[in-house]
């Protein structure tokens, strides 16, 4: 099968390629978006709240569990309950303990975020993240000109692209 040139025209004397590059996305703190942070942020908290008292249950059970076993254990065997049985409950709190700490520093992260987006000023424009995207880059282009590019929106709209698409 031939294909025809006027269906997929060539053009060899502009060449391109084809690039990923990461895109600022800023935002503009408006009262909408200082609500909707601050909400996101209190979720978080709650969030932390409830997983470490879930891990406080689990920690009881788990621990209750291990003394029951030693209990089982010395009471058939007629056996000292052994330096294992306590090793496992140490184990057991060491993790509770880390977990724990891992838990606390999440929360301890989301309020000092939520301290921060309460000293935002109103205009003023923060970080959203970053999203990639695609471009074509030819002979003579300026490549540092298109690998800065950020996108600015006001409570979810685009509301200004900055830079060379």
């Amino acid at each position: 099968m031939q294909v025809s040139n006027e269906l997929f025209p060539m053009q060899v004397s502009n060449q391109q390629l084809l690039l990923r590059r990461t895109i600022n996305v800023k935002a503009i703190v408006t009262p909408r978006w200082k609500e909707e942070a601050q909400q996101q942020l209190q979720a978080q908290l709650n969030q932390a709240d409830a997983q470490l008292q879930q891990l406080e249950v689990q920690a009881q059970q788990i621990m209750a569990e291990v003394q029951k076993q030693g209990l089982q254990l010395v009471g058939s065997s007629g056996l000292q309950p052994s330096d294992t049985i306590q090793a496992q409950l140490n184990d057991v709190q060491v993790q509770v303990n880390n977990q724990r700490s891992e838990l606390l520093e999440q929360k301890n992260q989301a309020l000092q975020q939520l301290q921060q987006v309460q000293l935002l000023e109103l205009n003023q424009e923060v970080s959203q993240g970053q999203i990639d995207s695609f471009f074509h880059v030819s002979q003579g282009d300026n490549l540092i000109q298109k690998m800065q590019v950020e996108i600015l929106l006001r409570d979810g709209v685009v509301e200004e692209i900055r830079g060379e698409l």
